[in-house]
């Protein structure tokens, strides 16, 4: 979804985890798509940008019908059900059963670097970037923990529903890339049953 955030760097990790990616902005590109990854940005200007262009309802019905869907940082804000702490006219996708809490790992200049074990993802920890990351608070029964860091969870997944709260996209490590790619491939090979 390219409305803001890092938009680049997703592209440049979803090609190199064997991906055909290409920019979404509006409905008829949603359309067209496979899988779509949410990027770290601002996630009130991603809501609000998503209403303006005409995503919102169109990526809820597409997530709510299966799309595989990958939010990181303000991308995971933004496939939560709920937010403890949303700001006035902050809406969410939603697709994973769980409520986060919004820049909780802190401010800008508390950004952090940390390994991360990731459920699903061989080879040994990921390298995260926190980034005024949030973290989620709690999930519901249908959600699946991947990771945690510090004791809170930092990557939940839900069906063909992905999220974490750090950047690997920034990192040169396409691995978690790879397990979405994975994912949007076995939607693919389901559907051509």
């Amino acid at each position: 979804m390219a409305l803001q955030g890092d938009v680049r760097e997703h592209l440049t990790a979803l090609a190199a985890a064997g991906a055909a990616a290409g920019p979404v902005r509006r409905p008829e590109e949603l359309a067209e798509v496979d899988g779509l990854v949410v990027p770290g940005g601002e996630s009130t200007t991603i809501s609000k940008l998503a209403v303006l262009f005409g995503l919102m309802e169109p990526l809820r019905a597409r997530v709510r019908d299966g799309m595989p869907v990958y939010g990181t940082c303000a991308g995971m804000i933004m496939l939560a059900d709920k937010i403890l702490d949303p700001r006035s006219g902050q809406e969410t996708v939603g697709g994973i059963d769980m409520i986060v809490r919004r820049n909780a790992f802190g401010r800008q200049n508390e950004s952090f670097e940390a390994a991360v074990d990731v459920k699903g993802v061989e080879g040994g920890p990921v390298e995260g970037v926190f980034i005024r990351a949030p973290w989620v608070e709690s999930v519901g029964a249908g959600a699946e923990v991947l990771a945690e860091h510090g004791g809170h969870l930092v990557a939940v997944r839900q069906g063909n529903a992905l999220a974490t709260s750090f950047h690997p996209e920034l990192t040169g490590d396409h691995r978690v890339h790879g397990l979405f790619v994975d994912m949007v491939r076995a939607c693919r090979a389901a559907e051509s049953l």
